[in-house]
């Protein structure tokens, strides 16, 4: 078989395409294939059936899958020809999309490396490729899901934000909460309102009616837009935001007295941060019996612990009433033990208590996003950190997304 003819039937070229030369350069580690086309044949462009041919684009070349260790390249002259509205289109190419420089199967090889690899580096180093390409691989691959994506109706959504440069830069993410399928809707600049809005206006009106309950902290950023946007969606505070509130008002207070009882030389909660902020379950097994001399202590750490724990109880009711009753018993407690950073959570929450019956009627959390988020996290240490907000995006939906990123091979073999 000839040169021609095997990488004619390796692309899966049909008529009119056809390979015309291949040229190996051993120096390159390349392989070369021309293609061009049959005199004579028809082109469909934009539903047309066209036969003379206006004019030649410039050569062009795509990368496709390596020959063995050889990188093969594509070469071809596309025709062109003019429409009956007088505009100059080229005719479309099996083997690559638009504006591509790589085949489709490349891009589907490339893909798939970038989704395993490590980080964006590696997968450069495997594919033989440099950032840049890589970049413009997942943009057309988030473009491409997105394009395709069918959101339907959502039921549960959440929407949280994500530190994008150091300082004070802030991205807004919108979640798909669902328990099977969870992923990350979309991504744009800012933690305001106008971001709110924005997040809400990329999904179609009738998606936007279908949701149920949106999941939000406490800090009222996006609370106003989510009551306009989707009026008939409950708002839900989880019980992830309010244990990190919960905690972090802990640690106030036993740092405020950890600072008290050195200046006397009690060093009882030197070194003790980490123990205050597991949840007893997982406590490690070194640490229980330290731990339990600390919290049955008449320390004040001790006691703002027992009132964060007590709030357990909340998450566990079954019913709206009896989570009111929880909450008022234990309102009462939180607002008497003369610990302001334990009574300043206490009143938000009050404050925000509807949000939080929703949650026993929705169970929904945005612990999923979290989860989300650690992901995110390793995407901007692995490229230390990004300058570049499009770049941002586009990692987050390439790899939380979910879509479907691959291209439709013209050609499949």
């Amino acid at each position: 078989m000839k040169d021609n003819e095997l990488y004619q039937q390796i692309l899966g070229l049909r008529d009119p395409w056809e390979v015309i030369e291949v040229k190996l350069d051993i120096e390159k580690k390349e392989v070369l294939v021309g293609i061009g086309y049959r005199k004579g044949a028809k082109w469909e462009v934009e539903g047309e059936q066209i036969e003379k041919i206006y004019d030649h684009a410039p050569v062009r070349k795509w990368r496709h899958l390596d020959s063995c260790q050889f990188q093969t390249v594509l070469e071809a002259r596309v025709p062109r020809v003019k429409l009956n509205d007088g505009r100059v289109q080229t005719v479309p190419i099996p083997w690559a999309e638009k504006n591509s420089r790589f085949t489709e199967l490349f891009e589907c090889l490339a893909i798939k490396v970038l989704q395993a690899s490590s980080s964006i580096e590696a997968a450069c180093q495997l594919l033989g490729i440099d950032w840049d390409a890589a970049q413009r691989i997942m943009e057309r691959a988030v473009e491409r899901g997105i394009e395709r994506r069918e959101l339907g109706t959502l039921s549960v959504v959440g929407m949280d934000e994500k530190s994008f440069l150091r300082g004070q830069s802030y991205a807004s993410l919108l979640y798909d909460l669902n328990r099977e399928n969870p992923r990350v809707l979309e991504v744009v600049m800012q933690r305001d309102s106008p971001a709110a809005e924005l997040l809400w206006e990329t999904l179609p009106e009738e998606t936007r009616q279908s949701i149920r309950a949106v999941c939000l902290d406490m800090s009222g950023i996006y609370h106003e837009v989510a009551t306009e946007m989707v009026p008939q969606a409950k708002i839900v505070h989880d019980k992830f935001h309010v244990s990190k509130h919960l905690n972090e008002a802990v640690d106030k207070v036993r740092r405020r007295e950890n600072k008290t009882l050195q200046a006397q030389g009690d060093q009882r909660l030197k070194g003790a941060r980490q123990l205050f902020l597991f949840s007893p379950e997982n406590l490690p097994q070194k640490h229980i019996e330290d731990f339990e001399r600390l919290k049955n202590s008449d320390l004040k750490a001790a006691r703002a612990w027992a009132i964060k724990e007590s709030f357990r109880a909340f998450w566990q009711c079954h019913s709206v009433s009896k989570a009111q009753e929880v909450f008022k018993k234990w309102y009462a407690w939180a607002v008497r033990c003369q610990l302001q950073e334990i009574k300043k959570i206490a009143k938000m929450l009050k404050k925000h208590l509807s949000g939080l019956l929703n949650f026993i009627l929705f169970s929904i959390t945005n612990a999923v996003a979290e989860g989300f988020n650690s992901k995110i996290q390793s995407l901007k240490s692995a490229a230390r950190g990004f300058k570049n907000f499009l770049n941002y995006r586009t990692r987050i939906l390439f790899f939380c997304g979910k879509l479907d990123l691959f291209p439709i091979l013209s050609y499949p073999l």
